[in-house]
């Protein structure tokens, strides 16, 4: 088969598509024909070298990606053979091999595909659709709610989107550039302006018309949620999952001191990791979102914008996606 490969830590320039033998499914396990493999930022940073205490460096050479769908092709022994020929779709957790035509995964991990659903859009919802299952837990939206979203042309913020517009919820989409701007407002959301304009807050005071926003979902950081704060009401809720905005002038994370969330009647809670799955709740937490994810997927209350790339040019999309230039979910597709 054709996989994307790392041998040494770096830029982007160092995944490099080879031939390499077939994986075999071992017991308990199955095999997937790709159809479509997920790329995330996380990718970017353990390709550059970079771990954290959660993440830590794969052993190389490595074939990286943790999210893909397609169709059943192999089973290792004690798996159910009703799996075999099935469209299905799964994140393989901390085990990388996505990148890839044929992967490997525990058949536990498995969810069969919703009719309807391609198998690009149900690697979006796999990986980033759960986590924005995750996040609206924290916001429990009402038609009376004015939301702000971050970064809203990313693959969350679309999400994130239609969720609130579904709830009735007013819709404040921040994004960088004229043209993820303008895909804020294809997703019908009735403030659209770009974060790069200082003068972005005040326009959204005059549309709001004497309106406080109610709940921020912050994935950015920075100068943009330092404003997104300030157009909070008594009540606001700051929901923080990430700071996208690292690196650039005016970013990282916004810390909010306990005299200013006192003073004014909001929070700020940090949303992913345990607290997110603790809220989620069962058995298997993380199934759980998944299993929301791709059922508002099949419904069509939530469609992830996609952006493919062919599978051979796996660092055209690292390199995409670390210079901010992808609007949606990327996508290997081999």
């Amino acid at each position: 088969m054709h996989a994307v490969r790392l041998h040494a830590f770096g830029p982007a320039e160092n995944l490099v598509l080879e031939e390499t033998e077939d994986p075999v499914p071992g017991p308990g396990q199955v095999r997937i024909a790709v159809a479509a493999a997920g790329v995330h930022l996380l990718d970017t940073a353990l390709r550059a070298g970079m771990t954290s205490a959660v993440h830590a460096a794969p052993e190389l050479p490595t074939i990286p990606g943790r999210e893909v769908a397609g169709t059943v092709d192999a089973l290792g022994a004690g798996t159910d053979p009703t799996w075999l020929g099935k469209r299905a779709v799964a994140h393989l957790g901390m085990v990388p091999g996505g990148y890839a035509e044929r992967a490997v995964v525990a058949a536990e991990r498995l969810h069969e595909l919703p009719e309807g659903l391609d198998e690009a859009q149900a690697v979006a919802m796999i990986g980033t659709g759960r986590t924005t299952m995750g996040i609206v837990q924290f916001a429990e939206l009402t038609a009376d709610d004015v939301v702000i979203v971050t970064s809203a042309a990313g693959g969350i913020g679309q999400l994130l989107v239609q969720y609130a517009q579904n709830a009735g919820a007013t819709v404040i989409g921040l994004a960088g550039g004229a043209a993820k701007v303008a895909r804020v407002r294809e997703l019908g959301a009735p403030i659209a302006e770009d974060y790069n304009d200082p003068a972005w807050p005040e326009r959204v005071r005059a549309a709001l018309a004497g309106r406080a926003a109610t709940v921020l979902f912050d994935g950015v950081g920075g100068d943009a949620a330092r404003a997104g704060v300030e157009l909070l009401g008594r009540g606001g809720r700051h929901l923080v999952f990430g700071w996208s905005s690292t690196g650039l002038r005016g970013g990282g994370p916004l810390e909010l001191e306990e005299k200013e969330l006192t003073e004014r009647g909001i929070t700020s809670t940090p949303v992913l990791g345990p607290p997110m799955l603790e809220r989620a709740g069962g058995p298997d937490p993380m199934r759980t979102l998944e299993e929301r994810s791709l059922a508002e997927a099949a419904a069509g209350r939530m469609i992830p914008a996609v952006q493919r790339f062919p599978l051979a040019e796996a660092a055209a999309a690292h390199r995409a996606l670390e210079n901010r230039a992808t609007m949606g979910k990327v996508v290997l597709i081999p």
